[in-house]
């Protein structure tokens, strides 16, 4: 065999080799791919979701006013998280967690407006007329889906992760047999789809009650609110189809 057969040989081999890699890529759906999703507020609610998507493979940033006292937790949780501010949260994430008392979420709409215009974000907070005063009392006349939407403008909302306990949250994640079922509401199908997703990344069984319009029915002091149900038993409770 002439060298320049063997040359063409082996061209034709790294060839082959090359599309099966790209074949396999492709075959790889683009969703499946680890995310960067920022969190602003890191609290027992922010903290124990950051862990759980870190172990899922995500790269996560989170945030506070006081970033420096947050080197802990990142160092916890590893090369995959950083500490930032809440800009720098709402920059670096494929999809945002807000994760703050309630009476803080209009602040962060009017300083992030820009940051996070277009994103997706999960709301997990939930207003205590005790903790945040009136704006709370109005919110939950209104229902949180609707009220988040106009503290958030601009962005694609998803309430989500906000009728769990943060002790549940941690001990449940993943657990055996039927998983815990987290109810979530929105207006975006796109983002209700990455909703899903992370849900499932943290260990527990998204249930897609409806609009933003909705969230209400799994808002504080609803039958269902920080109650450990499956998927079947939120869906009867809140008498959405079975699937």
């Amino acid at each position: 065999m002439s060298s320049a057969t063997r040359d063409l040989r082996a061209l034709g081999a790294a060839a082959a080799v090359a599309l099966m890699a790209c074949t396999a890529a492709a075959a790889v759906p683009a969703a499946e791919a680890p995310l960067k999703i920022g969190i602003i507020g890191a609290g027992h609610i922010g903290g124990t979701l950051a862990s759980l998507w870190v172990k899922a493979g995500h790269e996560v940033l989170v945030s506070s006013r006081h970033p420096e006292q947050l080197q802990g937790l990142v160092r916890s949780l590893g090369p995959r998280a950083r500490a930032g501010t809440p800009r720098e949260a709402a920059l670096f994430g494929n999809v945002v967690l807000i994760s703050v008392p309630y009476a803080a979420l209009p602040q962060v709409g009017r300083d992030l407006r820009t940051e996070l215009s277009g994103k997706i974000v999960l709301d997990t907070g939930n207003p205590y007329p005790q903790r945040d005063g009136d704006m709370a009392v109005e919110a939950r006349r209104k229902g949180t889906g609707v009220s988040s939407a106009e503290f958030l403008p601009g962005v694609r909302l998803v309430r989500a992760f906000n009728a769990i306990n943060s002790g549940d949250l941690a001990s449940e994640a993943h657990r055996s047999g039927e998983r815990i079922a987290i109810p979530l509401a929105g207006d975006d199908s796109q983002a209700l789809e990455m909703a899903q997703r992370l849900v499932r990344d943290a260990g527990f069984e998204p249930v897609v009650v409806g609009p933003l319009a909705r969230a209400r029915e799994f808002d504080v002091g609803t039958a269902v609110y920080t109650r450990l149900m499956t998927a079947a038993q939120l869906r009867q409770a809140l008498g959405l189809k079975s699937r």
